[in-house]
């Protein structure tokens, strides 16, 4: 016989359950991956920047190229070759292969830009993060920016050069030494913009930590205003140093640069005209495609074309 506790079971009460929202899970930077490959062109450009880069690094190691040393110096025959299979680039007026000439030099005009913008970024967005929360430093760094702000910065960077002479380290010192605090004063700027948004008004009312809140709150917000950043100044750190290696004032004889053989080549731009253009093609391939992939990427990184 039925009985009506065999028709009725007792439901538990789960508070756990009150919490759970049925929504998909949401990955923020599967988000960002999707928004990024979504445009067929930007792909391209990424992919061509992966390979020139890659490249740019492997390429010089095999080859082994040494501007100091000219392999066919007492071969006239070989000078001012044309491209061919044998030399993809030709050769130049030491016999060079200009092709192991510009990837050696790409080589090093990534690995300084790199670098730079490394360093400068790291210490910028650490400045600025403070300095857009601290009254007592604001007072100070202001100061600071306007007297760095009014200094050419080539200018000193040229002066700095002459000082230290050419080399990779006092190459890097000079482009480092004034650029960081654009960096922080741009941070500072969008951190004075977010900081006394109603979350973050309610997060110092509860006791949260300075550090956490920029670390948490605002910093993650602000990536794809710092990829923007970072897509300009990659190229701008590479037209730098091409200048300064234009100028005589970059790196030393011993290593290859962008900017030492396009200067160098300059003077054979009308009787052979690949010697220069060649270079200066490679240069604005990469800084082209970085920029392109750089905000398309910040693009991608914005919270806002999440929604």
């Amino acid at each position: 016989m039925t009985t009506r506790d065999d028709l009725f079971e007792f439901a538990e009460f789960d508070e756990t359950e009150s919490e759970h929202i049925a929504a998909p899970r949401y990955s923020y930077w599967k988000s960002v991956w999707k928004t990024f490959i979504r445009n067929k062109f930007t792909v391209f450009t990424a992919i061509l920047l992966i390979a020139l880069v890659a490249f740019a690094m492997i390429q010089p190691m095999i080859s082994g190229y040494d501007p100091m040393v000219a392999p066919n110096i007492n071969n006239s025959s070989m000078r001012f070759l044309s491209p061919s299979k044998e030399f993809i680039f030709g050769t130049d007026n030491v016999c060079n292969s200009v092709f192991d000439a510009v990837w050696s030099g790409a080589r090093n005009s990534l690995f300084i830009a790199f670098i730079c913008t490394f360093i400068n970024m790291v210490i910028g967005i650490a400045l600025g993060a403070v300095w857009g929360f601290s009254k007592r430093l604001d007072r100070i760094m202001i100061e600071v920016y306007n007297v760095l702000s009014n200094i050419p910065f080539l200018l000193l960077a040229m002066i700095l050069q002459y000082i230290m002479g050419a080399g990779f380290k006092s190459l890097i010192i000079a482009m480092c030494c004034t650029d960081w605090i654009f960096v922080a004063y741009f941070i500072r700027t969008h951190v004075m913009i977010i900081r006394d948004r109603e979350y973050n008004l309610a997060s110092k009312c509860l006791g949260t930590k300075t550090w956490t809140m920029i670390t948490k709150n605002i910093l993650p917000y602000l990536i794809s205003v710092i990829m923007t950043y970072v897509s300009r100044t990659i190229p701008a750190y590479i037209s730098y140093e091409v200048f300064l290696s234009y100028m005589g004032l970059g790196l030393g004889a011993k290593n290859a640069s962008l900017g030492k053989l396009i200067s160098q080549y300059t003077s054979y731009m009308n009787s052979y005209p690949h010697l220069f253009w060649i270079p200066v093609l490679i240069l604005a391939t990469i800084s082209i495609s970085l920029y392109i992939v750089g905000q398309r990427l910040s693009d991608a990184a914005d919270p806002r074309t999440h929604m």
